[in-house]
C-alpha cells in the first residue's frame, strides 16, 4: 500500500513539474544572503572565500522519506566532505519549527535555510506551486504543506543539488522532477 501510494505521489509530482529547468553546468550561481535555522547569517559569496566549494541542496520538508535518507547521508558522509573543502547547505520551504523536526529525524548538523517568500528556489529554478488537486492529495496522506511550511501557499522545490565552484560557477547539477532521485555522496565526492 506505502509503494502504491509513493508511486501516485510520484506520477502526480513529476506532471505538475513540466515547467522547472533548474540551473545547468557552468551557470553562474545565484548569490544569497539568509539565515539558518540558529539565526546564522549565511553569505554564498562568504562561503564561497572560506570553502573550495558549496553543495547546496534543496528538499520538500521533513515529511518526506526521501528528504530524510538524503540528509542522512550527507550527516554521515559531512567529515568526508569537508575535507574535500566542501560546506554542505540545506535549503527548504518549510518553517523554522519544521526544520528543528528534520535535525531531530535526521541528526543534521550542517546549515539549513527556510526560505521564506521562496527567492532562493526561484533563483535556482527548482520551485513550483502544486495544484489544488495535489495539495490535497497530500493533505489525505496527512501532509499539510503549506502548514509544514508556515505559509498560506503550498509551494516545493524540485529536490536538487548543485556544487558551486570557488569560482561561483555550478561544478556539479543533480536535478530529476522524480522526488526519489537525489546525488549519491559518491557523486559528489568524485566532484569535490
Amino acid at each position: 500500500m506505502k509503494t502504491l501510494i509513493l508511486s501516485l505521489f510520484a506520477l502526480l509530482f513529476s506532471y505538475s513539474l513540466q515547467a522547472q529547468t533548474g540551473l545547468k553546468v557552468g551557470d553562474k550561481a545565484p548569490e544569497f544572503i539568509a539565515k539558518n535555522s540558529e539565526g546564522k547569517e549565511i553569505n554564498l559569496k562568504e562561503l564561497l572565500k572560506t570553502n573550495k566549494s558549496v553543495v547546496l541542496f534543496f528538499y520538500r520538508g521533513q515529511w518526506c522519506p526521501y528528504c530524510n535518507k538524503h540528509i542522512k547521508d550527507l550527516q554521515d558522509s559531512l567529515t568526508s566532505l569537508s575535507a574535500k573543502g566542501a560546506y554542505v547547505l540545506g535549503v527548504t520551504p518549510e518553517s523554522d519549527e519544521s526544520i528543528t523536526k528534520t535535525k531531530d529525524k535526521t541528526k543534521a548538523s550542517f546549515s539549513l535555510i527556510s526560505d521564506k517568500g521562496y527567492k532562493i528556489m526561484k533563483a535556482y529554478k527548482v520551485d513550483f506551486v502544486m495544484e489544488e488537486g495535489l495539495v490535497s492529495k497530500y493533505k489525505g496522506y496527512g501532509i499539510d504543506v503549506a502548514k509544514n511550511n508556515g505559509a498560506l501557499d503550498a509551494v516545493l522545490p524540485v529536490p536538487a543539488t548543485y556544487i558551486i565552484g570557488k569560482n561561483g560557477r555550478i561544478k556539479f547539477v543533480q536535478f530529476d522532477k522524480d522526488y526519489k532521485k537525489r546525488a549519491s555522496v559518491k557523486e559528489l565526492a568524485a566532484i569535490l
